[in-house]
């Protein structure tokens, strides 16, 4: 009977849709025919036509590798590809017909491939571009043998070696760009092609799926494109060889004399991250050098750089060290230079050294460009600081938001996990935007190995494996889940969640302890990096047993087994709790320290860490009764090795759960002391840091929300609301944030003591609860006052 009933169902197209698969595209990837698949090389390549009238739409869809910016016209039409690897390779879709006319017209793009300079976080096969017409009356456009290719003879790298800079700096080549071998006008309508080549023709455009074989396995952009937005600088600091007028800034027309050495040193005001604009006059034989800084370096050994900073307000006295790019201009007039990827800076020395010929300069400024995340959250409260650190952690969300997120703008521009996590709870709560987070969750499934880890960070050209950071992405899981009613997103990642426990399970003892297992096990950058090993970060017990390994495994177990209940497997649900019980008496008898009333990094109870006793807690290895007097010893006992800038954000989630998250407000000394620094961006890690600009560390933009104004989700799916805010000892909090169903606004006063006046207003189909101490009160949809 059964079978008949499948049977059934099967011929009936019940069980089965009609499916349209992908099909290879008629387009070709093409390359200059002179060059080697992977050298350095600039390539610009067009395609002209005639049109009788301009469509009402002509769409295309358009990638590259490396990258390629894309101009009609000579208009600028958008940049890509968003950033994935070679299984994975981003096109984007751009609609032509805006900048499309009757008559002749020319498609035209730059492409680039840095070669042996290219940044870490950029995959590549070989240089090539990639167009097909998405529409019936684009396909004429389709890259074929018909268009035209040429190298860019002006265009070099410069050796990130060159920048002296000390540190682990991946990001690219500086460009050196010489105006005399420029072919001025490329991308215009009247440019002269004649010279120019037909290009390599390479294999056909594959989508993920078709073919079979394919260097590139093609997937649409599922971001949008990121901003450029016109910025100036705010201020000359320093003047070095010429005499300026007051107030003088780019933009006032500058003549420098023929002969002449011009050090000028700018400042935006505040971190930035843009595509630095320059245009000059005459200046024939001179050349042009920008070097961007976070901040001015004061005298000292150049090995100790980041300890050189001091505040990031000052000058008097300090240089500015960095990566650079040189512009050789040509001696025509309304030259204007602008480098192929952005850079990141506040401070720009501007370096002039002139000829025979004097140089005019007309303009120097910046096209900011990050994700497109929108301020929709909000916070205030009576303490005025908080909002200064508001500001400058949202500033430090947007500028580690790219077309992936990054740790550092500066030095790295890599997305790793440990530092994501965090960055999509604050995309998530103050932008209310899942669509990187998502994108994210899925480039660290795409890295998996086949020991079923994923990679600590990509996309990225060197294989790097942190298995806390594999941990902290299961994590990334349970956080979307809660805060996001999208079951199929997080089912289909549920497997890979299962490898990585499998693969830490299979490490441990007869003892349920978790020993040795191989690969970098970074925690936190409380522990010193040691040339010996080539790691820093490791905790005691490493390479034996480590009780914050130990206990961050039980931590992400338990929030597996919250998933697996969820989703309707309560088999594995209580298979990974029951594991968890037996790891949790391991871990109390190898690690608790009845004379010191603490969790010891190790079983020989010889080091002490806000780590370890963090994580116990978090993993529910301590007793609900004993946690306040816990989480008072992890916070007040000065032995114990302290948990930086990235750590605090779990110590505050054992804050929370040892119901002492009043206490939060007091713990932002870290955050201040960036502050009274001058740091417009908040750093890596305390003085002295290398990166002035870490998005781990905006952890408050999250805090304020979840924390102080006690925002959580009550449900799977964020489908009911706990509101249980921690205002210290602030009189007075406001904050609103988006939901998926709309807005959710707190506005808090104290009364008295221990009282509470509140307005809470929840969006329409949210209810859940509030709560105050011991006390607490139904939530509906509408406004709700409280008085507590």
């Amino acid at each position: 009977m059964l079978r008949l009933l499948a049977l059934f169902l099967l011929l009936s197209g019940s069980l089965f849709a009609q499916t349209t698969l992908p099909r290879p595209w008629n387009a070709r990837w093409i390359s200059h025919p002179g060059i080697e698949r992977q050298a350095y090389a600039i390539i610009h390549l067009r395609k002209s036509f005639d049109l009788e009238a301009a469509p009402a739409s002509c769409q295309v869809h358009v990638t590259a590798d490396n990258r390629y910016r894309l101009f009609v016209n000579g208009q600028p039409v958008g940049r890509g590809p968003a950033r994935g690897d070679l299984r994975h390779w981003r096109y984007e879709t751009w609609n032509l017909a805006p900048y499309l006319r009757p008559g002749k017209n020319v498609v035209a793009a730059v492409v680039w491939n840095f070669g042996d300079f290219r940044p870490q976080a950029q995959m590549s096969h070989q240089t090539g571009f990639l167009l097909q017409g998405a529409e019936e009356n684009a396909v004429f456009l389709n890259t074929d043998a018909s268009w035209k290719v040429a190298l860019h003879p002006g265009h070099h790298p410069i050796d990130p070696s060159a920048f002296s800079l000390y540190s682990y700096l991946v990001v690219g080549p500086g460009e050196r760009i010489d105006g005399n071998a420029t072919p001025w006008g490329w991308e215009t309508l009247n440019h002269d092609d004649s010279n120019w080549l037909a290009p390599r023709v390479l294999e056909p455009g594959y989508p993920r799926g078709t073919g079979t074989g394919a260097d590139w396995m093609l997937v649409p952009r599922d971001i949008p494109a990121m901003t450029e937005t016109h910025v100036r600088l705010a201020s000359l600091r320093r003047a070095e060889g010429i005499s300026l007028p007051a107030g003088w800034l780019p933009g006032q027309p500058l003549v420098v004399p023929p002969n002449s050495k011009v050090s000028l040193l700018l400042d935006q005001g505040q971190l930035t991250t843009a595509y630095p604009e320059l245009r000059v006059s005459g200046g024939a034989g001179s050349r042009v050098r920008l070097t961007y800084s976070e901040a001015t370096f004061g005298p000292g050994n150049a090995w100790a750089l980041p300890g050189r900073k001091g505040n990031r307000n000052d000058t008097e006295g300090k240089e500015v060290i960095g990566y650079w790019d040189e512009f050789l201009p040509n001696g025509q007039a309304g030259q204007q230079y602008a480098t192929l990827w952005w850079r990141t800076w506040r401070y720009v020395k501007l370096d002039i050294e002139t000829a025979a010929e004097g140089l005019t300069l007309d303009d120097l400024t910046g096209w900011e460009t990050h994700y497109p995340l929108e301020e929709k959250a909000s916070f205030t409260a009576s303490e005025p600081l908080l909002s200064d650190i508001w500001r400058v952690g949202w500033r430090t969300a947007e500028l580690c938001a790219h077309e992936t997120y990054v740790d550092c703008p500066y030095y790295e521009q890599l997305q790793y996990v440990g530092d994501t996590r965090i960055q999509a709870l604050i995309s998530l709560y103050v932008a209310g935007d899942d669509r990187l987070v998502k994108k994210a969750i899925n480039d660290f499934a795409d890295s998996r190995i086949p020991e079923g880890l994923t990679q600590s960070r990509y996309p990225c050209a060197t294989e790097q494996v942190i298995p806390t950071f594999s941990l902290f992405w299961v994590s990334m899981l349970h956080d979307y889940w809660m805060l996001r009613n999208d079951p199929a997103f997080i089912q289909q990642h549920l497997p890979a969640a299962e490898d990585v426990i499998a693969w830490y399970l299979r490490h441990l003892n007869e003892a349920q302890l978790l020993g040795a297992h191989p690969w970098w096990n970074f925690v936190d950058w409380s522990w010193p990096w040691s040339e010996e090993t080539r790691y820093g970060g490791v905790p005691p017990g490493n390479l034996t047993h480590s009780s914050i390994l130990h206990f961050q495994l039980i931590y992400t177990m338990n929030q597996l087994a919250e998933m697996m209940e969820g989703f309707g497997q309560p088999e594995k649900a209580a298979s990974y709790r029951q594991m968890a019980t037996r790891m949790i008496a391991a871990g109390r008898q190898a690690f608790w320290s009845e004379e010191k009333k603490l969790f010891a990094d190790t079983p020989e109870h010889s080091s002490f860490s806000q780590h370890a006793s963090t994580f116990a807690m978090l993993a529910g290895a301590v007793p609900e009764a004993d946690q306040p007097a816990l989480m008072q010893r992890i916070l007040t006992e000065p032995s114990l090795t302290q948990a930086t800038t990235y750590f605090r954000f779990y110590l505050t989630r054992a804050l929370v759960k040892a119901g002492m998250e009043n206490k939060y407000l007091g713990e932002l000394g870290q955050w201040k002391d960036m502050l009274a620094l001058g740091l417009t961006t908040f750093a890596e890690r305390p003085e002295p840091t290398r990166s002035d600009c870490h998005a781990w560390s905006a952890s408050p933009n999250y805090e304020f929300l979840a924390t102080v104004c006690g925002i959580q989700p009550a449900a799977p799916g964020f489908n009911q609301v706990r509101v249980r805010p921690a205002m210290g000892n602030l009189t007075q909090v406001e904050g609103s944030m988006p939901h998926p169903l709309g807005e959710i606004t707190v506005k808090l006063e104290r009364k008295g003591a221990t009282g509470v006046a509140a307005d809470i207003v929840l969006p329409t189909g949210l209810s859940g609860v509030f709560e105050w101490g011991e006390k607490s009160q139904a939530l509906s949809p509408g406004l709700n006052k409280v008085k507590l």
